[in-house]
This record gives structure tokens, C-alpha cells and sequence, in this order.
């Protein structure tokens, strides 16, 4: 029967094994798993063209598995292995009915050791409640039970009587203590009202579910999962008494969770103090944190909160006052006024200490634009220190280029290829280095070289089985693939050829280090190269051309063939301008041989692909939806170019050649698919030529801005820190990246200004036409590109920032005003006011300021234009 069991696993059919098992003897039971192991590892290498079977014949395997092992702990480890699951639900059922008749108190044993494995606990709570169930054991506590529970409630969509659940008493406390919050609780309707009812019906009690959802306000979490916290707490609807016990935990709440959670604390906190709950010196010390935070409405909130204190007690001034006077230094200058305002009528009931304190903060953190006010508050105030000297501009120190070690050799370069060859997105430079020691190892010694790499593969996804096609590997995979045996010499040999003509730019730029990496591996094989030519001198990627120079010197002594792909990878990295390139095309051409006057010509032409970059207006077409890159403007688009380079594309291998062909993208077409972290790859091929890189970049950039997509910004940094003119892709690029949804990459846009203005190639003029531009196709929200700004300036680089704003201002005020240009104008003014705009060159005010100071209310955008006017009299 054994046999007959063993043929029922491989041929995939798990429902005859619980009744082939029966009929087994113990020790054919005990001897089964070793026969099951082969076909593990047999269907453990299978591919995906044989996935229905290898999912059936898994599903067998954990079956008989989990019925043949006797020890609990090997019993959990075969069923919570990885290799014997895939996308569909284990066959639990069968698992239990195999597992009938054994010890209760061995079942519990496996039931709990199931339940601590994270990884495969959720998935398995079925399994694991019927073993609950059948030995009687404890329920299981930890985050992935719980998680299932909630899972197999939600599946019933209806959600019935919580009470009536028996695990109801033991799971419900838990869910507010797992790491994240189950994500049926938070998404389906009932489980509020079903968890409130639970106190009622004696199955939990209230404390717990209002300290469960006190304590876990304050650690944030998604914003459905607030919202479900918040609305269970109203659904709960909380006495004065219990508010009133929990008053450090409504003030930690305030003070650091979410917005949402903050107003909720902050309104409980407010009818606290009004039943005379809170004390003046709480309420100053709940207010110091709230004022502090970032959210303007929570601040105007607390202000008003403290205003009715103070009309309430007098004598609450001397504590409250010194804590508004926080707001003196916010960086909304409407928040400024309105603390001002709240000091004033109350400054009398405090003493001659508290009012200097007071005076002394108006001074140091007031904007000038309120300095009149603060007079007729405090009357006559000292000029601030440092009032009259020399604005200076604090930009960061441009980054010194960092060379790229040497390549590793022996132990240290099988430690770096281990790390490459387990890394989902590895570094191209540390790619480089590596391959470049692999190389350097397979001339000296193919063999020991060879023995070192042999045991790091096995259990890497492409190594068990035959041969594999070259294209589904890449860098160091490949090589390590090709001295193992699994890519074969005539796979390596057929020319990698040209990516297809639909392929977008970003796949054409990691089709050269494919083909690059293929030669290497090929090359090991017949004819080992001592070195690859075209591994970078910094880890930018850039090449010193007087490097170039010396290895083809080397290469012609040691009369070694170079690699064609090799050759050209270096042409495209060395570094065509600056000093010594005249001296070294000439060390060049004097080698007399073929590549060195490839390079040498090369050096000598100094040109690169050159980007064109145009905007232009197209009147609407009829039924237009508008583009991505100006959905607020469907009549205009932004459109970018490279040209054609005929030196690429006739000159060059055909893995390089689609590089040189013309590319344009208009803003709205599929330019590209491609995910946004891989675009960064593509700074290794090019490095010499930063504006094409921009211009190729742009697609992700822009898509980052009116797409709300993560990531597409940040190559900019090390996009800037390139090589060859930082011209209008790059700053287009920037553009986009300055308004980009996602915080991450509007950071990345903030370094890059930064890195540009820090190194003199900062066009902050034509920046600002383009934001203005942007703003106007639609793809840039107003609200983002403050943000950055502001995030800029802060960094001491106010001049830099209204060098920008300056340029973006005419075109922003120029028609109909875009919403939120209040936010960009009290940037502008508080840059203006700090580096003394009046003053400068570019200090004039921008055509339609004065127009809009002159309108009357008091709104954010006419408040801030009037203030703006004011700091560039």
C-alpha cells in the first residue's frame, strides 16, 4: 500500500491519501516521510508551465506528510512549509482527517506551533481552529490568529453576534494589540457596532475595548485604521467620568497621532477644561505640544480652546500666555496675527517677567510684517539681533566625487558576489565592482574561482534545473549562471541583438548591461579578458578618459582582444570635457590601434545626445479628456526630445543602437510602464550625459506630480551629480519632482536643488518658468510645490528659493490665479524678508502682485500678496 500511496503523491491526487494512509502499518508510517522527501525536492524545481500539476501533487505531499510524522514540531514544520504551498488554500479538511484519533494533547501542541509561525498562521486558521476544537487546548493569541479569526468572520460578509462566538472573550482584546490591525476590522461595515454590543452582553468588558482603543490612537496606523478606532469610541459613547480618567492619554493623543485622532483628543480635551477638568498648568502643557504641531487647524483649534480659558480664569495668563507666544515663530504668518492678538488684551494680567519674556519672543520669532502690531501690544521693541548685517546664503557643500574601490579579490569578492547574487535590486555600482573581480578571477584562475562560487547557489531561484536562457538573468547572476553550467556557451554566443522598437527608452538603457554581462560571461569561457575596460572611476558611473587610456595601453601588451560591448560601454562613461581630455584623445591616437582611435575620435567630437525640450499650445481637440501632464489645461502639453545620434546607431552594437534612435514624448501618450525605481539604472550607461538621462527620466518624474505614482523622483539626486550640461530636461525634471505627491520624492527634488544651486549650475530663473508652466498644464497641485519650496528654504537657502519663486511668480499671477498660491506667496514673502529681496537684482515685484495686494478681505492669498508687496518696498 505504500507504493500505492507514493503513486497517488506524484500523481497529484490528495484526496486518496487519508484512505491509503489508513490502511499503513506504523512502521510503514515512520518509514514514509523519507520516501516523500525525492519528491519534494523533485517538484520543488519544477517550472511555472507544469503549475496545476506541481499545485496537486504539493497538496498531496503535505497531506501524507502531516499523516505520517509522529513528533508535533516536525508535524507543524511540514505543514507550514513554504515549498508545499502556492497561491490556493491548503486542503485543510484532509489535513484534519488524517490527523484524526491522535492525543488531544498533541494536537494542541501542533495547533499552538502552527499558530506561532507568522508566516503561514493566517492562512492556516482553519486548520488550527479545528485542532483547537478537537483537543480542547487554549486559544492561541498571536497576531496571525487573530487575523484569521477576523478573516473567516468577514468571509461570512454578514456579520452576526459577536457574543455568541466562544473566542469572542479572548480574541477581541487582542485585536488592539497585534502589530497592525486586522484589515477586515477596518474595512467592513458591523464590526463597530458589533464590538460595542459586546460589553452589554457580558462578554467583554468596556475598559477594555476604550483603553484598547485609547493606547493605540497615539501609534497612528492607516487612516482607516483611526477612523475605525474613532468610530468605536463614539459608537461607545464614553462618560465624563471616563473621559476624565483618561486625561494623559487624550493629551498624548493631541500631541502625537494623527490628525484625525488629535481633533477628537483635543475636542475631549476642550469640554474637560470647560467642566473645569483640566488645570491651567495641564492645559499649558497640552497646549505647548498641540502648537507645536504642523497642522494649522489643530493649532487654530487649541488657540481658540486657550482664548475661552483665559476669559474663563484670569488667572490663568502668567501659565497660558507664555505657551501662545510659541505660535510667534510658526511658519504660517496668519497663525503669528492671531496669537498676537490673543496676547494682547490679556499682557495686563501678567508681570513685568512674563511681559519681557513675551516682548522678547515677538522680537525673535514675529515675522516683520507684524512688527507695527507687536509695537502697539508691547509698545516700543529692540531690532532683532543681527538685524542690519549681510544676508548670507547657507547651501550645503557640492559632494566630492567618490571613486569606486578596486575590485575585491579572494574571500572579500565571494563575500560581495553572495550579497549580489540574494539581492532583489542591486546597486549598479557595486554590480560593476563585482563583475569586475569575477572577470579579473576567471583569467587568473577559472577553476578555484569556479569552487568558490559553486556552493552559493544552490537555493537561488534559477539554479536547480537545466539550462537557462540568458535574457532571465542579469550582471552577476548571469556570470556565476555561465560558470555553473546552467547558460550554455551557444546561448551566450548568439549576439544579444537590439530590444524591440516598442520597448520604452527605460528598457533599451537595461538591454546594454545585459548584453555587456553576456559578453563577460562568454569571454570567461573561451577567452578570458584581464580586466573589463569600461568599469567606472567614480561611482557616479563616470570613466577618467586618462584611465581609458592606460587600460587599452594595457590591453595592446598583453595583445588581449577588448569585448565590443565592453568598448562601447566605456566610450559612452568617459568623460568627454574638461581637464586633461585634450591630452588623453591625443595618449589615444598614439596607440595605434583600433579602439584607442575610436576614443580618441570620440573625445575629440565631445558632443552627446543633446536634448531638445519645447513647450507648445494645441487647441483642444473635441471630446479631449486633457493629458496627464496638463489634465487643469487640455489644450497645451509639455513636450520632450532627444535627437538622433548616428554615431550610436551606426557605430555601436546593436544591444546600444536604440539609444540613438529619436525619442519624443508628449506628456500624454504610454511612453513608459516601467516601475520607477528602475529608471535609476540607466545613470550607470549614460553618466556623461545627464540631460538625455532627464529628458528619458521624464515620463516617471511627471508621472510622480500628476499621477500620484512613488519613486519616479528619486534618481534626481544622483542625476545631478552626473556629468555633461544640466540644461532644460533637467530642470524640467526637477520641476516635476518638486511637485510630486509622495513626501519621499519631493525630498529627493529638494537635494537635487540644492546639489545644483550649491554647484553654480542652477538655472533658478528658468526653474521657476517651468513650475509656472507646469501649474498651468495641470501637473503640478500648487500645495506640493509650497511644501518643497518651504522645505528648501528652511534649509538656509532663502535667496536660492526667491531666485525661483521670482521666476515662477509672473507667470502664476499673470492670468487667473490657481488655487492655494497663498501657500506660494507666504513662502515667497518669508524668502524676500530673509534675504533682503529689496535689495537684489531680481527684487522687483512680480507684474499682478500689487494688483492683488490692492483686494479687499482678509484671505490667506490677498494677506500674503499684501506682505509679499511689503518686503520688496
Amino acid at each position: 500500500m505504500t507504493e500505492k500511496l507514493l503513486e497517488a503523491v506524484r500523481q497529484g491526487r490528495p484526496h486518496e491519501v487519508p484512505e491509503l494512509l489508513g490502511t499503513l502499518e506504523a512502521a510503514e508510517r515512520e518509514a514514509l516521510p523519507a520516501r516523500l522527501k525525492p519528491i519534494r525536492a523533485e517538484v520543488r524545481g519544477w517550472g511555472w508551465e507544469r503549475g496545476e500539476r506541481r499545485r496537486r501533487v504539493r497538496h498531496a505531499l503535505l497531506v501524507a506528510g502531516a499523516g505520517c510524522h509522529t513528533g508535533a514540531a516536525a508535524t507543524a514544520s511540514w505543514i507550514g512549509a513554504r515549498d508545499l504551498r502556492d497561491r490556493q488554500a491548503p486542503p485543510h479538511q484532509l489535513v484534519l482527517s488524517v490527523l484524526r484519533g491522535r492525543d488531544p494533547r498533541w494536537l494542541g501542541d501542533v495547533a499552538h506551533r502552527l499558530a506561532g509561525r507568522a508566516a503561514t498562521v493566517r492562512a492556516d486558521y482553519p486548520l488550527i481552529h479545528g485542532l483547537v476544537q478537537r483537543s480542547g487546548c487554549p486559544v492561541p493569541v498571536t497576531d496571525g490568529y487573530v487575523h484569521g479569526w477576523v478573516d473567516s468572520l468577514a468571509r461570512k460578509r454578514v456579520l452576526g453576534d459577536l457574543s455568541a462566538d466562544p473566542q469572542a472573550a479572548v480574541l477581541v482584546p487582542r485585536l488592539f494589540r497585534t502589530a497592525e490591525l486586522p484589515d477586515w476590522l477596518v474595512w467592513q461595515e458591523g464590526w463597530v457596532a458589533a464590538l460595542a454590543a459586546l460589553p452589554g452582553a457580558g462578554v467583554v468588558a468596556r475598559e477594555v475595548l476604550v483603553d484598547g482603543c485609547v493606547a493605540r490612537l497615539p501609534r497612528g496606523g492607516s487612516p482607516s485604521e483611526v477612523r475605525f478606532l474613532l468610530e468605536l469610541l463614539r459608537a461607545l459613547e464614553l462618560t465624563e467620568e471616563e473621559e476624565s480618567a483618561r486625561t494623559a492619554d487624550w493629551a498624548g493623543i493631541a500631541a502625537h497621532a494623527p490628525s484625525t485622532a488629535a481633533a477628537h483628543a483635543q475636542a475631549v480635551l476642550g469640554r474637560l477644561a470647560m467642566a473645569g477638568g483640566l488645570s491651567a498648568r495641564q492645559l499649558a502643557e497640552v497646549s505647548s505640544s498641540v502648537l507645536f504641531r504642523a497642522e494649522k487647524k489643530l493649532v487654530r483649534s487649541q488657540l481658540v480652546l486657550v482664548g475661552k480659558a483665559l476669559r474663563r480664569d484670569a488667572g490663568a495668563a502668567g501659565e497660558l500666555l507664555p505657551v501662545v507666544a510659541e505660535v510667534f515663530g510658526h511658519a504660517d504668518t496668519a497663525l503669528q496675527e492671531r496669537a498676537l492678538k490673543l496676547v494682547g488684551p490679556h499682557l495686563s494680567r501678567v508681570g513685568p517677567e512674563v511681559r519681557a519674556a513675551l516682548a522678547d519672543s515677538a522680537v525673535v520669532l514675529l515675522s516683520p510684517a507684524h512688527r507695527a502690531a507687536a509695537e502697539e501690544v508691547f509698545g516700543a521693541l529692540p531690532e532683532p539681533e543681527g538685524a542690519g548685517a549681510a544676508y548670507v546664503e547657507l547651501l550645503p557643500p557640492p559632494p566630492e566625487p567618490r571613486p569606486l574601490s578596486p575590485a575585491a579579490e579572494g574571500p572579500e569578492l565571494v563575500e560581495e558576489v553572495t550579497a549580489l547574487l540574494h539581492s532583489f535590486d542591486p546597486d549598479a555600482m557595486d554590480t560593476e565592482r563585482a563583475l569586475d573581480g569575477l572577470v579579473r578571477a576567471a583569467h587568473d584562475d577559472p577553476g578555484a574561482l569556479r569552487e568558490a562560487l559553486l556552493p552559493l547557489l544552490p537555493g537561488l531561484w534559477w539554479y536547480d534545473g537545466g539550462l537557462l536562457d540568458a535574457r532571465h538573468l542579469r550582471g552577476v547572476q548571469l556570470f556565476a549562471a555561465a560558470l555553473a553550467g546552467r547558460v550554455g556557451l551557444d546561448e551566450l554566443r548568439r549576439p544579444p541583438g537590439a530590444p524591440a522598437r516598442r520597448y520604452c527608452v527605460h528598457e533599451r538603457l537595461a538591454h546594454v548591461p545585459l548584453a555587456r554581462a553576456r559578453e563577460a560571461a562568454f569571454r570567461a569561457l573561451t577567452d578570458p579578458l584581464p580586466f573589463l575596460l569600461a568599469t567606472p572611476t567614480w561611482r557616479t558611473g563616470g570613466l577618467e578618459p586618462s584611465v581609458l587610456v592606460e587600460r587599452l595601453a594595457a590591453y595592446r601588451r598583453l595583445g588581449v582582444r577588448p569585448g565590443t560591448h565592453d568598448v562601447a560601454q566605456a566610450l559612452l562613461r568617459v568623460r568627454r570635457t574638461g581637464p586633461g581630455v585634450r591630452e588623453a584623445a591625443e595618449a589615444a591616437a598614439a596607440l595605434g590601434t583600433a579602439e584607442g582611435g575610436r576614443l580618441a575620435a570620440w573625445l575629440a567630437e565631445g558632443a552627446g545626445f543633446g536634448p531638445v525640450v519645447r513647450t507648445r499650445a494645441e487647441p483642444p481637440r473635441p471630446g479631449s479628456a486633457g493629458s496627464s501632464a496638463g489634465a487643469g489645461a487640455p489644450g497645451r502639453r509639455i513636450e520632450v526630445g532627444t535627437r538622433e545620434n548616428l554615431v550610436v546607431q551606426h557605430g555601436f552594437p546593436p544591444a546600444f543602437r536604440p539609444l540613438g534612435r529619436p525619442w519624443t514624448w508628449t506628456g500624454r501618450d504610454g511612453a513608459c510602464h516601467c516601475r520607477p525605481g528602475g529608471a535609476g539604472d540607466g545613470l550607470a550607461v549614460l553618466p556623461q550625459d545627464r540631460e538625455t538621462l532627464a529628458a528619458w527620466l521624464l515620463p516617471l518624474v511627471s508621472r510622480c506630480a500628476d499621477a500620484g505614482e512613488r519613486g519616479g523622483a528619486l534618481a534626481l539626486p544622483a542625476l545631478a551629480e552626473g556629468g555633461g550640461e544640466a540644461g532644460p530636461a533637467l530642470r524640467l525634471a526637477l520641476a516635476c519632482g518638486l511637485g510630486a505627491r509622495h513626501a519621499e520624492d519631493r525630498l529627493a527634488a529638494v537635494d537635487t536643488l540644492l546639489l545644483l544651486a550649491a554647484r553654480g549650475e542652477l538655472d533658478a530663473g528658468g526653474l521657476g518658468g517651468d513650475l509656472a508652466e507646469l501649474v498651468a498644464v495641470g501637473t503640478v497641485k500648487v500645495n506640493r510645490l509650497a511644501d518643497a519650496l518651504r522645505t528648501t528654504a528652511a534649509s538656509g537657502a532663502y535667496a536660492t528659493v526667491w531666485a525661483v519663486l521670482a521666476g515662477a511668480l509672473p507667470g502664476l499671477l499673470g492670468g487667473e490665479v490657481p488655487r492655494g498660491t497663498g501657500e506660494i506667496l507666504a513662502v515667497a514673502a518669508d524668502c524676500a524678508e530673509r534675504c533682503g529681496a529689496a535689495t537684489r537684482a531680481d527684487g522687483a515685484a512680480p507684474p499682478g502682485l500689487a494688483e492683488l495686494a490692492a483686494r479687499g478681505g482678509s484671505t490667506r492669498l490677498v494677506a500674503q500678496a499684501r506682505r509679499l508687496a511689503g518686503a520688496l518696498r
